[in-house]
């Protein structure tokens, strides 16, 4: 396994005209961060100099040209790009939304090719982003085109794990793309993310019904009824402890979430809303079920405080931590895929030493 400083992680800058830049630099000014990992910054080192300078801050960057020219424990800035950008802190442009793109995909061909370990992704504006190179709407479905598996969104904080069904999908059209093998398909990749990724040898996992009251036995719409339930069944008869469906307008606020490993929401805004109401400002989205890591804040741009030096960059430093937290834990799940029984002496070792 590599040395904790020799993790490199990859990141890509996002909106020039928001937060990103801001929480990616506050991350850094903490140099015990460079005792975890070494960050590769896939920029321009001279955008990121003017913008250390709008924010006082003295922390020391690398500028390189090729990968194969990286300082481990420093912050390196890979130029993607030498040319000059307009900066305009918290205004929409086609121009910056280019720019985060041509980061972000260099960062993914990184990852894709292992020069990177994992990667940590900026926010971007969804809007801004949109050209003939790039008909996505985020992050996550471009990863998922790109990289080998089923991605899924999974936001994460401490013990509370909240995966989506469907994530950036119009609600008139969820339950159009809501059928049997959905459910089984991302039940199965929460499964073994929580084993491969968080170390949980027989996890738990909820489902959250589509429905009010999870359709009320079909008197509230079939969907869960005629779908979730019977896939739910399959699962658990194989052997994977899923459960549900649960009505989720109480699921959260009475704890019930507290009893699983993992949730799964048949719809965005029914996760995300009590995932940030529990968690804001400290969450992780991390695309699971991919051949690769990639984590994110759970926040956006934010455009109104952009270029203020008022962003709080506590969750990007928890995606940071998060990628190499998961970087480990894949080491090991390979290593006891090898030799169960060399993990098994590792971990009753630890609890002796404890």
């Amino acid at each position: 396994m590599k040395k904790a400083e020799s993790i490199i992680v990859g990141i890509s800058i996002g909106d020039l005209n928001g937060i990103g830049s801001e929480v990616v630099l506050k991350t850094f000014e903490d140099t015990r961060m460079l005792e975890l990992c070494t960050p590769v910054i896939f920029a321009n080192v001279k955008i990121l100099s003017f913008i250390k300078k709008t924010m006082n801050s003295e922390l020391p960057l690398h500028g390189i040209d090729r990968l194969d020219q990286l300082v481990v424990g420093k912050v390196n800035v890979l130029n993607v790009w030498k040319e000059a950008v307009d900066i305009q802190f918290g205004q929409l442009s086609d121009e910056v939304g280019a720019y985060a793109i041509k980061s972000f995909k260099a960062a993914t061909e990184a990852l894709k090719k292992n020069e990177i370990d994992a990667l940590v992704t900026a926010p971007i504006n969804k809007y801004n982003i949109q050209s003939e190179g790039f008909a996505f709407p985020g992050h996550t479905d471009y990863l998922d085109k790109e990289l080998k598996g089923d991605a899924l969104m999974l936001m994460v904080h401490d013990q509370l794990r909240v995966g989506l069904m469907t994530d950036h999908v119009p609600v008139n059209e969820v339950s159009k793309h809501l059928t049997e093998a959905r459910v089984i398909q991302k039940i199965e990749t929460i499964y073994h993310t929580l084993k491969q990724d968080f170390r949980i040898n027989r996890p738990k996992i909820a489902v959250l019904g589509l429905n009010p009251h999870a359709g009320d036995n079909g008197v509230i719409g079939k969907e869960d009824q005629e779908i979730l339930k019977p896939a739910i069944k399959k699962m658990f008869d194989k052997g994977i402890l899923a459960f549900g469906p649960y009505s989720a307008d109480g699921f959260f606020g009475s704890g019930q979430h507290e009893k699983f490993d993992a949730v799964i929401a048949s719809y965005h805004d029914q996760g995300l809303i009590p995932f940030k109401t529990l968690s804001f400002g400290q969450g992780v989205n991390y695309t699971a079920g991919l051949d690769k890591i990639r984590t994110s804040p759970d926040h956006g741009t934010a455009f109104e405080i952009a270029g203020k030096n008022q962003a709080d960059a506590s969750s990007f430093k928890e995606a940071v931590y998060k990628a190499i937290d998961i970087y480990g834990a894949r080491q090991e799940f390979q290593e006891w895929s090898k030799n169960p029984l060399k993990i098994k002496e590792k971990q009753l070792e630890s609890k002796k030493g404890a």
